[in-house]
Order: structure tokens, then sequence, then C-alpha cells
């Protein structure tokens, strides 16, 4: 394959092989490659052609125009008939071992349920060569009459691009480019406004804080306090913070009880502590070591659990509330943008916030800004509850 150029084909006039004639219609012929392998003879009609060499220059000029020759149809068509469900396989094992940006379990995890739950059974069996937009519409056309939302079917529509997109050759070239038609696809817009953000109020934090488990007292605080993803609490140890408990790094994370690392670098942060929090903090860390918030046997809880205590003491939203609730504390008190972004783990909008950087390295400009700011909800009646806990497991002992 690598040594073919291109064809030129020939042109006829049927009944009349030796002498050209003006009045009789020409015909073009090539040959087409077949998808999987093999060729095919196409004959194209070419009109009345004065010559044979105008009638070459037309075949010439429709083998051009409709790509016979072009290197990325002969690759298509040439390449082994592997169907969707077979690449998206190998794809899934290829990004567990990706050297560059490594893929985090919980997006595998997120990939694989849209392949076992969507792709798998609309297009599963189709020809990876024949997944182009009039495939993408059947998806999105049977994802919308289930009542999807719009961000959902984007999220599960670009796991069937990655797959398509993965199937390359021995020069790392995409066998099956493709020039995605959302306006033909009918692929929705998101519109912000529409968007499901649930958040959690400050009355509802309280509320939580006073009838959840006490186990998990400190730990609503600290989310709704901190605005940290689940995953990073859940990940903390007692090192983790200073001796006053006034700055926490964040340096893991946990998923499904096994630690990782943070979600993107820019996650791998200080995040300063007010002190009402720190007071709480230091209370609860006291003689403790290990995970901040652990099993009996010192592992790291599971979120799944912690969920269910969560709904079980009538929260409302879930973890990614809490982040979104300290993004609005910190904005309603002013706080400075960029400093909003590094407490939360987000990276830089502009270039100026990679030069104004440094700032972050102002601890006493931080703290200011983490006293001034304060918590956004009361942290009455936790104070002590380091005492509780141990009590019930010494009981349980």
């Amino acid at each position: 394959m690598a040594r073919r150029t291109g064809q030129l084909g020939n042109v006829i006039q049927f009944n009349h092989t030796k002498e050209w004639r003006k009045e009789v219609p020409a015909y073009g012929r090539y040959w087409l490659d077949q998808p999987g392998g093999g060729r095919t003879r196409v004959t194209v009609p070419l009109g009345l052609c004065a010559t044979r060499t105008i009638a070459t220059k037309r075949l010439r000029d429709y083998i051009y125009e409709s790509g016979v020759n072009r290197t990325s149809n002969l690759t298509q068509l040439t390449a082994p008939a592997t169907t969707f469900g077979e690449r998206a396989e190998r794809w899934q094992d290829e990004m567990k071992a990706r050297r560059r940006r490594p893929v985090k379990p919980a997006t595998l995890d997120g990939w694989r349920h849209t392949l076992n739950k969507w792709l798998l059974p609309l297009v599963g069996d189709v020809r990876l060569a024949d997944c182009g937009n009039k495939v993408l519409k059947n998806v999105i056309d049977a994802m919308n009459k289930q009542g999807l939302s719009a961000q959902t079917i984007i999220t599960h529509t670009r796991v069937l691009k990655m797959v398509v997109a993965s199937a390359v050759n021995e020069e790392g070239e995409q066998l099956y480019p493709r020039k995605w038609n959302h306006d033909f696809c009918g692929l929705p817009v998101i519109d912000p406004t529409k968007q499901h953000r649930p958040t959690i109020t400050k009355p509802e934090v309280e509320r939580l804080l006073t009838q959840i488990n006490p186990r998990f007292q400190v730990l609503v605080a600290l989310l709704a306090g901190t605005g940290l993803r689940i995953g990073e609490a859940l990940g903390l140890q007692v090192d983790d913070f200073t001796d006053e408990c006034q700055v926490l790094h964040v340096r893991r994370s946990v998923w499904q009880c096994k630690v990782q690392s943070p979600k993107t670098p820019n996650a791998v942060r200080i995040v300063d502590i007010n002190e009402q929090l720190g007071k709480v903090l230091r209370q609860y860390i006291a003689g403790r070591t290990g995970f901040l918030f652990a099993t009996r046997d010192g592992k790291p809880l599971s979120q799944r659990n912690v969920h269910r205590a969560f709904i079980t003491a009538g929260a409302t939203s879930g973890f990614h509330g809490f982040r979104r609730f300290r993004a609005e504390t910190l904005r309603r008190e002013r706080v400075p943008e960029d400093l909003v972004r590094f407490w939360l783990g987000h990276a830089g909008a502009s270039i100026t916030d990679t030069y104004a950087g440094g700032l972050r390295n102002d601890v006493v400009w931080r703290q200011e800004w983490a006293q001034r700011t304060g918590l956004g909800f009361s942290t009455l009646g936790l104070v002590g509850v380091q005492n509780v806990i141990r009590m019930e497991v010494a009981r349980s002992a």
C-alpha cells in the first residue's frame, strides 16, 4: 500500500476500439478499493469528447474530485474491518497504559459506563470506518428520546469521537479522520441558565451539622469551609495540616478507597483555613495519626458510605454542592479571583494569573483574606466533637 501513488484510469468507447469517434459517448474506468480489502472496477460516463485526450482529462478530473487517490481514503478502505466495539476495548486498554497525560481511574470508570450503557448497545457492531456523522446523529437521537440532558449527551458523544480518533496507522496518523457536523447531527447546545447546578445553603449546612452522624460532622464543616473535593478531603492525613491548623496541603486524593494523585496539577495546592474551623480541627486532630477520616483499621473511607450518611441526614445536593457553596462565600466577600481559583484548585484564567502567581506565596496576605472571609456558616456545637468520637470508639472496643 505504501508504494501506491494513485491511478489514472483509462477511457473507452464501447464497440469502437480502434479509431476515436467524437460522436460516440466516452466512458472512464478505474479501480475502487473496498472496505476491508479487495477492489472493484468502476465505469463512469464522460459524455461526448472530441478527442481521447479530452476524455482522459475529464476522467482524471473526476478521479481527483472524488478523492479516489486520496491517501486518507485509501487508508480507511484498506484497513481491517474493525467494529466500534472492538476498537473501544483496545482504546480502553491503551488509555490505562498511557504514559503521556495519564488518565485517572475515575475518568476511565466514567468512559466505561458510557460505553456499556449507551455506545456499545447502539453502535458496538458498526464498522469503525462507518462511524461518521450519520451514526453520531442516530446516537444523539436515541439519547434525546431517553431525555438525557445536553451536557450528558455531549459527554457521551465525546467518547465516541475519541474511540474513532484513536485508530491510527504505524505513523500515528488517524485511519478515520472525521469532520464532525454538529448541526447535521443535532448535537445540543448547553444553556448555562438551564443547567442543573445544585448547591447547599447556610441553613442546610448548619442543619446537616446537627443531624448527621457525629463521625461525619467535621467532614461536613471541612467541605463547606474549604471547598475541597470529596476525594481530596478523604485523602487528608494529619501531617497535611500545620500545627495551628491554619493551613492544609492537598497532596493526594482517594477514589474507591484507593490513594491516587489529585485530579489536576492545580489541585496540588495550599488551602488557608479560617480560625473558626481551625479551632475545630485542632481538637479533632489531637492524638490522631494517619488519615483524618478513616475506618477503624486506618483505611480511607468509602465515598459511597459517606454519601449515604449525608443523604440519610437530609443533604439535598451532592458533594460538589459544598464547593459551589464555598465559591459563593468567597465571591460574596470579594476575595481576589486568583486567590479563589488557587484555593479551589482551578487553573488560571489568563496569562496575568501566571504573572501574579507569586502572590500565592504571600502567607500573610492569604491568611488575612482567610480570616476576613469567614466560613459562611456557624460551627457552634462542633468544638469537643473529638471526645464524642473517642468515646464511641472506646465503647465499641
